[in-house]
């Protein structure tokens, strides 16, 4: 099933207004324990059932008839009065979402669920602000970038971007809305480029604010504002994937001079969602233009070596072990336009990362999905349109002797995401003059 486009999916199921009553309050933590025993018990099957007698059959229908009960009762707690209730209502809704494809379940009660969260949003403690922002980033994931979820986009982004606004509100709050607004609107309105001109400059207006001055001076980081910086950071470079070369042209020269100022910064974490956003710059750059050179590019090459080979001794030792690493990557890259890849590995496919551009499209889905994206890598036709895996493979008795080789897995997923990524391209530049 490949990645649905605006009116390919057909006509939208109007939501359905969940009337069933949640049991009380006591009860979340058990409800809670059961979805999540039963989905980390299912999360490794495969997408055809394996021969065997009817009864088992029976009774995998049940345990999700069970569990589906139980997911309508978080669904309604969700409109409880206790914050307790509405918040261990949204962590099983987050883990249950992240673990397991609910297509279905969820498109007759994306409009409950938005109600819900909406409300949460407007009404609820930081914490549940957070919480509420994370659940509806993985809420467009299941329902896959039609009509529902841009629905759903449309109805939410404006309480998203008051948050995220609001010097007032909790970082932990700004910072998950940031992703889900960026996460959001790459799933759901990439067709959309009013809505993602939109979003790009939302999140230029945050982490802009980390850039230099006009005497080349990095302003002093507020507490926990280094991690909203970075939040913003990388919401903004996933959406610069989806950008047409006509925007590229104007974003490069605007953002790399300040971006290399940024390498200075205090904060390890900023310094190295920095350092990938510049290397993610300059692979886009040299994919308009393989003659693409970064302006000043020796004094940026030996900034990148110096933290390569960082040994401050004030730093902790797996900070500097991981900024060493990552700015070995960058620098490699920038020099040499080398980039180690990576595989990974699911059931018995494999997702190839060779380049900066698909790491951070994997690594934005990874931090939602956290260890569910390896199963939505395997089922969600979402995720397997975008890393042009092609439809779920069906691994029953009758086809497992016929397994692809790896190399030729590794010519097939290359070759479609070149392709699917082209076929993009052309419908971005047609609408460089919205852009």
């Amino acid at each position: 099933m490949p990645r649905s486009k605006k009116g390919k999916r057909g006509s939208s199921k109007p939501g359905v207004k969940n009337g069933l009553k949640g049991e009380s309050a006591a009860s979340d933590d058990d409800v809670a324990s059961d979805i999540l025993s039963h989905y980390s018990s299912a999360s490794e099957t495969t997408s055809v059932l394996e021969e065997g007698t009817g009864g088992e059959q029976v009774d995998e229908q049940t345990a999700q008839e069970e569990t589906e009960d139980k997911l309508k009762q978080c669904i309604d707690n969700l409109m409880d009065k206790s914050t307790k209730t509405r918040l261990a209502a949204l962590e099983s809704l987050r883990q249950a979402f992240a673990s397991r494809l609910l297509y279905d379940f969820l498109t007759e009660r994306r409009l409950t669920v938005s109600d819900s969260l909406e409300r949460s949003l407007k009404k609820g403690s930081g914490e549940e602000q957070a919480a509420a922002a994370t659940v509806f980033a993985l809420l467009c994931i299941q329902l896959g970038g039609g009509g529902e979820a841009e629905e759903g986009f449309k109805m939410l982004r404006p309480i998203l971007t008051a948050i995220l606004m609001d010097g007032t509100a909790s970082i932990a709050a700004r910072q998950s809305c940031a992703r889900s607004l960026g996460m959001c609107c790459y799933v759901s309105a990439a067709e959309d480029g009013e809505d993602l001109i939109k979003s790009l400059a939302l999140l230029e207006s945050v982490f802009m604010s980390s850039y230099p001055n006009r005497e080349g001076t990095l302003p002093t980081p507020k507490p926990g504002s280094s991690g909203l910086h970075s939040a913003a950071l990388q919401a903004w470079s996933l959406l610069v994937t989806l950008c047409p070369a006509s925007r590229l042209t104007v974003l490069l020269p605007l953002h790399l001079p300040k971006l290399q100022a940024c390498l200075q910064s205090s904060d390890v974490n900023y310094r190295i969602a920095v350092g990938e956003t510049i290397a993610l710059l300059v692979e886009l750059g040299r994919d308009i233009d393989e003659d693409f050179e970064v302006d000043d590019s020796e004094t940026l090459c030996e900034c990148l070596k110096s933290l390569a080979t960082d040994g401050n001794k004030h730093r902790a030792k797996n900070d500097r072990r991981k900024q060493r690493s990552i700015f070995r990557e960058v620098l490699h890259y920038i020099e040499n336009e080398d980039f180690t890849e990576e595989k990974i590995r699911f059931a018995v496919e494999n997702v190839y990362i060779d380049g900066w551009m698909r790491r951070r499209i994997y690594d934005a889905f990874k931090e939602i999905l956290e260890s569910g994206v390896r199963h939505h890598l395997q089922f969600n036709p979402l995720l397997r349109d975008i890393f042009g895996l092609g439809p779920p493979l069906i691994l029953d008795a009758a086809v497992k002797g016929n397994k692809i080789s790896r190399f030729e897995k590794h010519l097939f997923n290359s070759a479609a995401f070149k392709a699917r990524t082209k076929q993009r391209s052309k419908a971005r530049d047609k609408r460089a003059d919205v852009m």
